[in-house]
């Protein structure tokens, strides 16, 4: 590494504006997970507070300065310097271009819409959390108008989450992907076998919440999570948040679904890999920071469901299982049990959704958001419309706003844009996986002994150290060798469930 001066202060100031963007990261964890009722305008206000403090630190005349100076001679820069600068410039300009006003009433409202969605949702009233999302949409125009994005709203929403993305290129991989998803999800449904799962499915009750902690926190700390760097809490909306030092992560649980607190655990837990991986001394610069939301979605969804549907997997933790709660699993054989993890069933909330319908949900919100953002579509009409395209898309339509429009935290907060890298992160998750399979054909062997080290140390070498050198579609071509598409998504699903179901 160089020893230029300039860069050195460079890194400085951008690892301590890094740091106050954690703090309001912790902050949001702290909203979802312990904060009293009492305190949700107080929070508001927190987060404006230091939302104000983090942009006044990323848009520092300093800052500017120091990049002007590193551009002017890059040539002593060696190349992963000139990529710390390169993204540094980015996202100064970004910060330069919204002003504070903005900056602290968005995070205000943030919080506020977060409040709001809560109680809208437990009383099923979405008409009380109109004046809400309206109030998001229209500042995700206005922020996308301040960085020169105006007419292209939707656009810029895509690749604020995921760098380079368009509708454009999103709607050509969801059509393709579409076109042969659904009469496999027919073929699938309508097999016989989808009734045996359900029933498998149906005998998982009455497992205790203290024994399902148990059973999760060993699961996911064999897989590799570091709990001295990170917890796990109890969320209305499982997420995961923080830093490789400290990721907080949470779930949920129900007493008659324990399948669905284990794989919520196991998704966050991908995504605290992801996050423990980065390097640590880069923290702050573009070298230890995540490349974007669809390759962090990649990781969560490859743990999830790559490796903990797989029968390597079960054979591994089965007895485990067994031995916390006998009574409650003694009805079902080993391949009873596999089918009931493997469960294919359309379902009204994405969440509980299975590997192989999941994909309709996101399709469906992707349309949803695009004709929010063109004018097609106006908030107050959004229920009628969810259930019109459930009902084509996933075959079901929700009686209720909470089954509904009203499931998913993400709108509360503004993040549009945000549900399509859920299924461009299960596409590159199935290429990884073929990848990782071609040079280490006898992984799900490991998994049946409890080692996952081989798997989790190639990620980090290959995707968790990278940092941001390269966007998802990059990265897709230079560690698979392909071009992301859904043609190994679509062959996983044939190979796995396809001997499950159509055989």
């Amino acid at each position: 590494m160089t020893t230029d001066p300039a860069f050195a202060e460079l890194t400085t100031l951008l690892k301590r504006t890094h740091t106050l963007g954690t703090v309001a990261e912790l902050l949001g964890w702290d909203e979802q997970v312990n904060l009293p009722p009492g305190g949700a305008e107080q929070r508001a206000a927190q987060h404006a507070a230091v939302a104000e403090v983090h942009h006044a630190a990323a848009s520092a005349g300093r800052i500017g300065a120091l990049l002007g100076a590193l551009e002017a001679g890059a040539g002593g820069l060696t190349p992963d310097e000139q990529l710390v600068v390169t993204h540094a410039r980015k996202d100064y300009e970004r910060a330069t271009k919204l002003p504070a006003e903005f900056v602290r009433e968005k995070a205000a409202q943030s919080s506020r819409g977060y409040h709001a969605w809560v109680r809208a949702k437990a009383a099923d009233d979405f008409a009380s959390f109109v004046p809400v999302l309206e109030k998001n949409v229209e500042l995700a125009k206005r922020e996308a108008a301040y960085l020169g994005w105006s007419g292209r709203e939707y656009d810029y929403m895509l690749d604020k989450h995921d760098p380079g993305l368009t509708a454009v290129a999103v709607d050509r991989l969801f059509g393709e992907l579409k076109s042969e998803l659904v009469p496999l999800v027919r073929a699938i449904t309508a097999s016989p076998t989808a009734g045996r799962a359900k029933a498998a499915e149906t005998t998982l009750r009455g497992f205790p919440v203290e024994g399902q902690r148990a059973f999760l926190r060993e699961v996911t700390e064999q897989i590799g999570f570091d709990y001295e760097r990170g917890r796990i809490d109890v969320s209305l909306h499982p997420f995961c948040s923080g830093t490789g030092s400290d990721v907080r992560m949470t779930t949920r649980f129900k007493v008659d679904e324990p399948l669905d607190s284990l794989f919520a655990s196991i998704h966050e837990t991908g995504h605290g890999l992801y996050e423990q991986g980065l390097p640590a001394a880069q923290f702050g610069t573009a070298l230890g920071q995540h490349a974007g939301m669809a390759v962090h979605e990649s990781q969560s969804r490859l743990w999830e469901n790559q490796v903990a549907r797989s029968r390597g997997f079960w054979r591994n933790v089965e007895p485990r299982l067994r031995a916390l709660f006998p009574t409650q699993t003694a009805g079902l054989t080993a391949e009873e049990l596999y089918l009931a993890v493997n469960g294919v069933e359309p379902t009204l909330v994405r969440v509980e959704a299975d590997e192989v319908t999941y994909n309709l949900h996101i399709i469906l919100r992707f349309e949803m958001e695009k004709k929010l953002f063109n004018g097609e579509l106006a908030v107050r009409d959004l229920p009628a419309a969810w259930r019109a395209a459930s009902r084509e898309i996933v075959g079901l339509a929700p009686a209720t706003d909470r089954a509904g429009v009203l499931q998913d935290v993400h709108w509360s907060d503004g993040a549009f844009g945000y549900f399509p890298s859920y299924c461009l992160g299960n596409l590159l998750a199935a290429q990884l996986w073929y990848r990782a399979l071609t040079l280490r054909p006898g992984l799900e062997e490991e998994f049946a002994r409890g080692d996952f080290s081989w798997l989790l140390a190639w990620l980090r070498a290959e995707v968790h150290t990278q940092g941001r050198r390269f966007d998802a579609l990059e990265l897709a071509r230079r560690v698979t060798g392909e071009e992301l598409s859904p043609r190994a998504f679509l062959r996983y699903l044939r190979e796995r469930y396809g001997a499950l179901y159509l055989n």
